[in-house]
């Protein structure tokens, strides 16, 4: 997995969210054991310490769960993702659509540049 951090978020909550994204974008499959927080701070470049911090709240989540002797999975709960999934949407739905009203457009102008965009994706 490929770590990206910004300045703008506390590390511990970019890396619940990449996991996350991880999750629902299937990187990470239901039922997979993940790698140690050792192993998994080591790779992103991060204290053992805050990945556990992030690991503990995707437990709180359902998103992971830890076996005592086997270490952390990914949940097999499909609605859990689902649902998680379904939040990524909506919160890059909301964004996109501030970041274009920002730009003057109507959410009627944001539509027929979305349906537009989606021709020309289907002639291709």
């Amino acid at each position: 997995m490929v770590w990206n951090f910004r300045s703008d978020l506390p590390i511990y909550s970019q890396l619940i969210e990449q996991i996350k994204l991880g999750i629902v974008s299937g990187s990470f499959l239901p039922g997979e054991r993940l790698a140690s927080v050792r192993d998994m701070a080591m790779e992103a470049g991060v204290n053992p310490n805050t990945m556990q911090r992030a690991l503990q709240e995707l437990e709180r989540e359902g998103m992971v769960y830890s076996q005592r002797t086997s270490g952390r999975f990914v949940t097999d709960d499909m609605r859990v993702i689902g649902h998680a999934k379904q939040r990524f949407a909506e919160e890059q739905i909301r964004s996109f659509l501030t970041a274009m009203e920002k730009l003057g457009y109507t959410r009627g102008e944001i539509l027929t540049m979305l349906e537009e965009k989606e021709t020309e994706h289907d002639n291709t």
